[in-house]
């Protein structure tokens, strides 16, 4: 069951509040927002993550505090421009092993990203062929959705395979975008809303094998993008894998800016993956 994976806790202690992800999945602890004093809450979460085994610790952290957690061990590893209402979030990481902290492919993650940013920005796609049918999902496609995602990754970070997780996500107000084809999803990526500080992650993005020469995926990012646009969401970012050529290219040429490199941040397929953070201010492209 999908809750084995993870756990989102608000932590109150009498010098900080946090919103706490425990993510056992992936063997690490996410802070996504915080208040309060910087060093007693890194001395908390060295005590949870060695209560739970965790080999790593994540917070986006306000640039006011980038020093205050440099000092209690953490390091910079990207930036998400514009996460807090407009400010930026700082991506701050401790590890606790070294096969955690140390990535077999980060040379070749660095010539990827180098041959993506010679390619040529394009705010121009391609046309869809006239056999597929873009749309936005609603509840009724939990159970496709979930398919769909069990036949493109044998392992995700989340449980995108269960149709009870896919049917509660959208009910919190995850938005999701389809192409279909003969009338079956093909084709998916979802854009995961953060109502208090506006801002989205396009995420989820799945397309079966024999249907991604056809430039599905930057149809689908142009409808989620235009739909946060309309809810006067301008940050719009994503992580993606950074041994991916096809998903880096593709929100490079989207007019999306890398902004960093999470080391061995989830389980993607077989690994633990390095992923590759990509940021756009919609406010300027749309």
């Amino acid at each position: 069951m999908y809750t084995t994976f993870y756990q989102n806790e608000k932590i109150q202690q009498p010098n900080f509040t946090a919103e706490v992800c425990f993510d056992y999945y992936n063997e690490r602890i996410r802070i996504d927002d915080y208040r309060g004093s910087v060093s007693l809450l890194s001395k908390w979460l060295d005590e949870m993550a060695a209560q739970n085994n965790f080999h790593k610790i994540i917070i986006k952290s306000r640039h006011d505090d980038l020093s205050k957690w440099l000092e209690s061990g953490f390091i910079y590893e990207g930036e998400f421009t514009g996460y807090f209402n407009g400010a930026s979030a700082v991506s701050m990481c401790k590890y606790f092993s070294n096969e955690r902290r140390n990535s077999s492919y980060w040379i070749e993650e660095d010539k990827i990203i180098k041959d993506v940013l010679m390619l040529s920005p394009t705010s121009i796609s391609n046309p869809m062929p006239k056999e597929y049918t873009l749309r936005m999902a609603d509840e009724q496609d939990a159970k496709e959705l979930a398919d769909l995602y069990s036949q493109v990754f044998e392992v995700y970070p989340t449980p995108m395979d269960d149709p009870e997780y896919v049917l509660k996500i959208i009910k919190s107000g995850t938005l999701f975008c389809v192409v279909t084809y003969q009338k079956r999803i093909v084709s998916a990526a979802s854009a995961d809303v953060n109502a208090v500080y506006h801002n989205a992650e396009i995420t989820d993005c799945a397309t079966l094998t024999e249907h991604r020469k056809f430039g599905l995926m930057k149809h689908l990012i142009d409808h989620l993008e235009q739909e946060l646009f309309k809810r006067k969401i301008y940050c719009s970012y994503s992580i993606a894998r950074a041994l991916s050529f096809g998903m880096n290219a593709v929100f490079h040429q989207k007019g999306y800016v890398y902004k960093g490199r999470l080391a061995n941040n989830c389980k993607i397929f077989d690994k633990y993956e390095d992923m590759n953070i990509w940021v756009k201010d919609l406010s300027e492209s749309i």
